[in-house]
Parts: structure tokens; C-alpha cells; sequence
């Protein structure tokens, strides 16, 4: 094994040594008459709706009061002074903060010297940030595409490269990096088709912005060919795999699930995880009438939002249930009804407390969430048939036949119901879903290889590791 281990690292190597050394910003690039014409008119249509743009995070403070704090951010406005040597690593929100922890804990393991910035969207990402690193990684949120504030940003972080998870293509950011020679990847990288063809407008734009960065490490073939479609050359592009089967199990996650299980008492659970809006009445209907056929069923509610935490709890409670949360009671008691886990970062860890997972944005066409993390939690999974974003996750455990998937809310229920009423088909299912996330790994040690040319040289001993 180690034979070949070594093998297939040298392989990796020298393939994506020889990717980063053949890939220039090309020169020609900067006096195409046709991208300063789609620049000016994509720059000018972001200043015309730099109103909407408050408007926005004034609606979204409304249902989360902490978009109403560091505007100057979004505008790349800074108080502090300068930074030299940065390596940025671009987050938007929770899940793809997530699936970065295990590149950032390599990364910190590797090089401690370094000094990263971790930018992000959303508030919720933000906290998640803080939450897994407090101080040790500095923390932006990235600014809006317009021309002055990409430029602000660049010039006051100084970013030695750039690392961009999934699927972040902001024309001005691309060209401002290019124009620095800042080099970036595109790490983790996804592309669905609806969002290829969500993209078709800004097509020309967005794919002379694709080919200004140094490589695409792709989650898979499909999203590979995808990228080049949208404009990548296919010498850019480099199958990596997905950095979310490289996910980090809690050491202590069986302790967790006993503790909660202690609490909750020997009766069947199962969670309703990640959910938006518009299944929350979905969730309400599955689980009264579950309760009629599994009586002292409990649900564990982890809303996807934060504004939804207070909300789910208020909608559980009118619908005549005990309910109660993991900020107020810590632990369910073993007379409630609904537990809403109103924190985050905690996620995987109630998986592991539950007999089976619903795992939301899929009963809705919103594209589903990680499928992953209940998987390597030990966890049977349920979704709705909405997976475009997960597509490839979703095939491969289908056909590990670790995963149950429901047309509708009824077949949600049925799907639900019938891995209740089968302890030994929810373990079998739990098993091939951790075999499964251990044979995917390796996407960070590929990830690895790719992003060791473009840090900078140690200062103080470190680099290798």
C-alpha cells in the first residue's frame, strides 16, 4: 500500500506540477477590445444597482440583524493597515466553509507560518469562521463585484494567490487577481447544468474571466467538462475529486450521541436537517403523522437559516408540541417532542443522534445540501428528489444504496417510515454510507499537490508536511 500510495502521489504530482507551470496569464488578454467593452457595461450595470445592494442587506437585516453590521466590508472600506503575504481562501457560506476545513487544517498543519484570510458572504458563514479558528485565520466579508471596491480589496490584503471553493465566478475579482498577477484556483469546483445555463447572459464575460485563472480542480469528470463549456481550456481544468469526502469526523462523536441519547431516552429520533422555508410545513405534517404510527418519535429540527431557528421552534410549539432547544435546554428531555438545534456547527454531531436523516433543500428545487456529513456520521439518509447540486454525491450513493429518495412529501414519509420500522436496514445502509465517504477520500491530498507551487517560501523552517 505504500508502494503504491507513494506511486500515485508522484503521478499526481508531476501531472499537476506540469498543469500550474504550462498556465500564464496571457498577455493578449489585457487589450482585448472586446472584454473591456463587456467589462465596462457588466461594471456599469453593478454601479446602477449599487441601491439595490443596500436594499438588500437592509431586507436581510430584518431576519438577521447581522447584516446590518460591516457594511464598510462589503464596499472594501478598512480601517486597519495593509497586509503583505496573504494566502485568501474565498468561502460564501456555511457549506462551503465546511467542506474547507480539512484543506485549512492541512494547511495550517503544513504551514504555520502562513498568514490566511478566509472571506465569506454570508453572516452565517462568518460565524462559522469564527467558530472553527477564532484569530488564527483573519476574516473579510468579500466586497461586491464593482470595479473600486474588487480594487480596495486586492490592494489592502495583498494576496500572495487566491483560492476560490465551488463555484465563486465574479468577473472583476477574476480580472482585478489577473491584473496583479495574483494566481487563482478554483478548488472543490462545481458547476450543475442549471447553473451552466443560469450563466448563458454573462457567458462571454464570464468565460474570458474563467480562463484568466490558473486552474480548475473539479469535484468530477461531468463538472470538468461543464467548466470548459463555460469557457475553461481544457488544459486548465484538473479532476481532483470532492474535498467534502475528505470530511473530519468529531473524535468524540459517539460519546455525543450517548450523551443525547441518555438525555432523550430509548425511543426511535430522526432529523430534519438543513431545511428551508417552504418545507417547514412539510416537516410539520411528516412528523405528526409518523408520531401515529411510532409513538414518542422525536424530531431534531436544524433549520439551514438562522432567522428560521425561533421561527420553526414558535411553528412546532402551535402545533400543540413540547418543544424545546439546544441554546436553552442543552438536551432533549425525554417528554419533548421537537428539539430544534438552534446552533451552529454542530450538525454532524446530531446526525450521529438520530436513526435517520432528512436532509432538506431537496423536497424544494433548490439543489439539496451535504449529503456527506450524515453519511460519515453513521446515519441512514433520506432526501427529496431536488439534487442538482449534489448530483454526482447523490448518484454514487444511490448506487451504494446508502440513500432513499422521495418524490414527494408523502414519499418522504413512506421512505422515513419504512427505515423507522427496520433497524437492520437502517444499519446496512449505514455502513455503506461510511464506506462509501472512505473510499472517496483523497480530494485534499490531490488539492495539495495542485496549491504547493503557488505558496509562498517559508520564513521560518516549515513547508513540508
Amino acid at each position: 500500500m505504500g508502494e503504491g500510495a507513494s506511486a500515485m502521489r508522484g503521478f499526481y504530482r508531476s501531472l499537476l506540477s506540469r498543469l500550474l507551470t504550462t498556465l500564464k496569464y496571457p498577455a493578449r488578454m489585457r487589450s482585448d477590445p472586446i472584454e473591456r467593452l463587456l467589462r465596462g457595461l457588466y461594471s456599469a450595470a453593478l454601479y446602477l444597482l449599487v441601491p439595490v445592494t443596500v436594499y438588500h442587506l437592509i431586507w436581510r437585516g430584518f431576519r438577521h440583524p447581522a447584516y446590518f453590521m460591516r457594511w464598510s466590508e462589503r464596499y472594501a472600506r478598512y480601517h486597519d493597515r495593509p497586509h503583505t503575504g496573504t494566502l485568501w481562501l474565498h468561502a460564501v457560506s456555511v457549506g462551503e466553509v465546511n467542506a474547507a476545513i480539512p484543506l485549512v487544517a492541512a494547511l495550517k498543519r503544513g504551514r504555520p507560518d502562513l498568514r490566511l484570510l478566509v472571506t465569506t458572504i454570508t453572516p452565517t458563514g462568518s460565524e462559522r469562521v469564527r467558530a472553527l479558528w477564532g484569530h488564527d485565520v483573519e476574516h473579510v466579508y468579500l466586497p461586491y463585484d464593482l470595479p473600486g471596491a474588487i480594487s480596495r480589496f486586492l490592494d489592502h490584503h495583498r494576496p500572495h494567490a487566491g483560492l476560490i471553493m465551488e463555484t465563486e465566478l465574479w468577473p472583476n475579482l477574476l480580472f482585478g487577481c489577473r491584473d496583479r498577477d495574483i494566481p487563482v484556483v478554483i478548488i472543490n469546483a462545481r458547476l450543475s447544468e442549471r447553473s451552466l445555463r443560469g450563466y448563458r447572459v454573462l457567458a462571454p464575460l464570464v468565460g474570458r474571466a474563467l480562463r484568466t485563472v490558473r486552474a480548475v480542480a473539479a469535484q468530477s469528470m461531468a463538472d470538468a467538462m461543464r467548466f470548459v463549456r463555460l469557457g475553461a481550456r481544457p488544459e486548465q481544468v484538473v479532476e481532483t475529486g470532492n474535498l467534502k469526502f475528505d470530511v473530519m469526523v468529531p473524535p468524540a462523536l459517539e460519546d455525543f450521541a450517548a450523551e443525547c441519547r441518555s438525555h432523550c431516552g430509548a425511543r426511535p429520533v430522526w432529523i430534519a436537517a438543513s431545511t428551508h422555508e417552504d418545507e417547514e410545513g412539510a416537516v410539520l405534517s411528516i412528523h405528526r403523522r409518523l408520531r401515529n404510527r411510532f409513538p414518542g418519535l422525536l424530531l431534531l429540527w436544524a433549520p439551514r437559516h438562522p432567522e428560521r431557528f425561533r421561527m420553526v421552534a414558535e411553528q412546532a410549539r402551535v402545533a400543540g408540541w413540547t418543544v424545546t432547544t439546544r441554546s436553552r435546554a442543552q438536551w432533549p428531555g425525554q417528554d419533548d417532542d421537537v428539539f430544534v438545534v438552534d446552533t451552529l456547527g454542530e450538525l454532524m454531531q446530531f446526525y450521529a443522534c438520530a436513526d435517520v436523516a432528512f436532509v432538506g433543500g431537496s423536497l424544494q428545487p433548490i439543489g439539496g445540501h451535504n449529503l456527506l456529513e450524515p453519511a460519515a456520521a453513521g446515519t441512514a439518509i433520506v432526501t427529496g428528489p431536488h439534487l442538482h447540486n449534489f448530483a454526482e454525491i447523490s448518484r454514487r450513493l444511490l448506487d451504494a444504496t446508502a440513500l432513499l429518495v422521495g418524490q414527494d412529501e408523502a414519499g418522504i414519509e413512506a421512505a422515513l417510515a419504512q427505515l423507522l420500522a427496520d433497524p437492520a436496514e437502517r444499519e446496512r445502509m449505514a455502513e455503506a454510507g461510511r464506506a462509501l465517504v472512505e473510499t472517496g477520500r483523497g480530494a485534499l491530498a490531490q488539492t495539495m499537490v495542485l496549491l504547493q507551487p503557488l505558496l509562498p517560501a517559508s520564513n521560518d523552517g516549515h513547508g513540508r508536511g
